[in-house]
């Protein structure tokens, strides 16, 4: 075995006399400096950064920097960003929004979002938000006070919708008798295909439009053909949020999300919201395609965890006791 060694360190006088380093702070450099210096430095405003690429809420706006009223409905994105999106979906004309500004303003995806933004940078895509003005159409500070839609108290529908608006359409006197629809309430159009489903969608929307001009009317068009959107577009006076057949099935899911979280804004509002949905199967068979497999397969081909966003959408349709109410009619394909 052998010995232990033993390190010895030998202090000189020397060492013990030597008075000790100590490094300068910055208030004992004030006595070096000339009174100009020290002014200039004291008066510096050090831009101070959050975060990556954008996340802007506490750096202070250069004043060479160009400025521009931005607004767009929240997407949120899984790691706390988001984008406000002018049109409901991706595109050019997007904006940035931190995660501090979310967390600071207690934003919520659908939220129509106002302030004012720069352009992107060299290497940035989007315009980024500088400061958040309003949200949904009231001052940002209010927004932390408001009931979200969770916690509403649902009842049962109490007021009817006339759909009725003259001699014709026929159909709108025959659904006023035989199955009316009330405020909060779910429908859902049973049809094969080429039977005119959206025409009566179109029905439905004109007569609401028309007797009840306060609610906000909506339709959401789940792979819908470019041309039909466009008709749709043109003859409902309300928002319309499409999606097109061609595009990936995860666009055409998100774009019914928005929808979705928009309207419950909107019912946190105080206000009456009518979604038209065209249509519950394609939007089921959307999800079929972009959620993971859970292994089982029901009749038609479909994954039973696809069944559980389209029953999400359609079940958030509610009377509310407080305020506002939230009507969802569907179509619904048949012998496809």
């Amino acid at each position: 075995m052998s010995p232990a060694k033993v390190s010895v360190r030998v202090r000189n006088k020397s060492d013990e006399d030597m008075p000790e380093e100590k490094t300068p702070a910055v208030i004992d450099l004030r006595g070096d400096a000339q009174p100009q210096e020290v002014q200039a430095a004291s008066s510096y405003d050090r831009p101070r950064v959050s975060g990556y690429n954008g996340e802007m809420d506490d750096m202070p706006q250069a004043r060479d920097v160009p400025t521009q009223k931005v607004r767009g409905f929240l997407d949120i994105a899984s790691d706390g960003h988001g984008f406000l999106r002018p049109k409901f979906r991706p595109s050019a004309d997007d904006v940035y929004i931190s995660a501090s500004q979310i967390r600071k303003f207690q934003l919520i995806g659908g939220d129509e979002v106002e302030g004012l933004g720069r352009p992107p940078k060299d290497t940035e895509r989007y315009f980024g938000l500088l400061k958040v003005e309003k949200v949904n159409g009231e001052d940002a500070e209010k927004q932390t006070k408001r009931t979200k839609f969770e916690d509403l108290t649902p009842i049962y529908p109490d007021e009817k919708l006339t759909l009725e608006t003259g001699k014709l359409p026929l159909s709108m006197r025959v659904v006023d008798i035989i199955a009316p629809i009330g405020k909060g309430q779910r429908g859902m159009i049973v049809s094969p295909p080429k039977a005119g489903k959206t025409t009566f969608l179109k029905d439905i929307a004109r007569g609401i439009s028309e007797n009840y001009p306060k609610i906000h009317l909506m339709a959401s068009l789940i792979g819908e053909r470019p041309e039909e959107v466009t008709d749709i577009s043109r003859s409902v006076k309300g928002e319309v949020i499409a999606s097109n057949f061609d595009e990936p099935a995860e666009e055409q899911t998100r774009v019914a999300e928005i929808a979705l979280e928009r309207a419950k804004r909107l019912v946190e509002q105080g206000l009456d919201v009518v979604i038209l949905l065209d249509s519950i199967t394609r939007l089921a068979r959307a999800y079929n395609l972009s959620v993971p497999p859970s292994g089982r397969t029901l009749t038609g081909g479909f994954d039973p965890a696809a069944l559980y966003p389209p029953k999400r959408f359609f079940g958030a349709a509610r009377n509310c006791e407080e305020k506002g109410s939230l009507t969802i009619i569907g179509t619904a394909l048949i012998e496809t």
